[in-house]
């Protein structure tokens, strides 16, 4: 197949966080298979520019990427560019798969697609949520879904990383088809350890940001009847980090807090490793990396319901689930320290039924199956 990707960033735009490992690695599994593989992309990088040149087809672990200089900068991402040579080159693919929603330049991508009558996959990330249609401007995202959105996610097939996810979809469109397929991750090999701390110590690692639910872990904190050490890996905007640590300060908690800041792909690993428990009570999370990530390292972990491998982790016992109200955050943080036998045997079986559940490989077979049944619907 021939097969292209439409993405608002790629690699080495790790600011962005997890998508931007996760698609790079669908499009170097499916190369590595034998497929055709493109993709279109931008220059972003947060507040800056990658430093490549726009237009130009690279090659990037073997995919050939070509960004395009984006006009405006996050959120939307405006590359006329990337519109342009998309009109003039699509036919030339099987399938496009555009990864993102709610920024203009992968709605107007979709619409050039249908336009030129092209298969099209869209992977939301998760913005297709109840929690996101109604945050922020969600004014002008109904606007955007009423005049345009609805349209262009129509006619596609939508893909999902979790069966909640899926669900979500579902209630944006009736009957909407789609299929759900977990993210791709490459996994360090490196030997776990189990860690020697003389305090309990729980990580968050994620971009830090009002939905990810930190004031709800720092109010579970202060209500816990044991000492605690707390390690924030992760950058955000300045001045909600400042208000965080105003919070840390009125709930008497600062001194249990490290604040780690943004960690490259070795000091990650281990920094999950050597925790006892990696919390995420987010108020909503698409699929989440890091969960796998942690688990990876043997690092059991504590998720909020609605983190969409919520389920995977109660169903295969690799941790502890709560509600977003604080004290169950209590509750399931207090039976985490107090099952030191439980946290072993995740730390050993940990990476091996991650591997079980989540292997490269057979994915890769899977989201290729999944686009040859699309090409083969009338």
């Amino acid at each position: 197949m021939k097969i292209l990707h439409i993405v608002p960033s790629y690699k080495p735009a790790y600011i962005y966080g997890g998508p931007i490992e996760s698609v790079s690695k669908l499009c170097e599994g499916l190369v590595a298979a034998g497929h055709e593989v493109d993709v279109f992309t931008t220059t972003a990088n947060g507040e800056v520019e990658l430093d490549v040149v726009p237009g130009q087809v690279m090659d990037v672990d073997g995919v050939k990427v070509t960004y395009f200089k984006r006009i405006t900068k996050d959120p939307t991402h405006v590359s006329t560019a990337l519109w342009k040579h998309l009109y003039a080159n699509v036919k030339a693919y099987d399938i496009v798969h555009i990864q993102s929603w709610w920024n203009f330049l992968v709605i107007v991508a979709a619409c050039i697609c249908h336009l030129k009558k092209v298969k099209v996959v869209i992977s939301p990330r998760g913005m297709l949520s109840g929690y996101i249609f109604n945050s922020g401007s969600s004014k002008s995202k109904k606007l955007i879904h009423s005049v345009t959105g609805k349209f262009a996610l129509s006619r596609s097939t939508f893909h999902a990383t979790a069966e909640s996810e899926y669900e979500e979809c579902r209630l944006v469109i009736d009957n909407w088809t789609g299929f759900i397929q977990p993210n791709i991750i490459t996994l360090p090999e490196i030997p776990v350890v189990a860690p020697d701390n003389k305090v309990f110590t729980i990580i968050f690692m994620s971009r830090v940001h009002p939905k990810k639910g930190i004031e709800i872990l720092f109010r579970a904190i202060s209500g816990l009847g044991f000492d605690i050490v707390l390690k924030i890996a992760g950058s955000g905007e300045a001045e909600y980090i400042s208000e965080l640590k105003n919070l840390a300060a009125d709930l008497n908690i600062a001194d249990k807090i490290e604040w780690l800041g943004w960690l490259n792909r070795e000091e990650k690993f281990e920094a999950l490793m050597h925790a006892d428990l990696f919390v995420l009570v987010s108020l909503n999370e698409n699929f989440a990396n890091v969960v796998i990530e942690s688990l990876h390292m043997g690092t059991p972990v504590l998720v909020s319901e609605e983190v969409a491998l919520s389920a995977t982790v109660r169903q295969l016992d690799l941790g502890w689930v709560s509600s977003l109200e604080v004290e169950d955050v209590v509750i399931k943080l207090t039976e985490a320290r107090a099952n030191p036998e439980h946290r072993k045997t995740i730390r050993e079986s940990g990476r091996k039924i991650i591997e079980q559940h989540f292997s490269a490989n057979k994915l890769i077979e899977n989201y290729a199956n999944e686009y040859k049944k699309i090409l083969e619907t009338v």
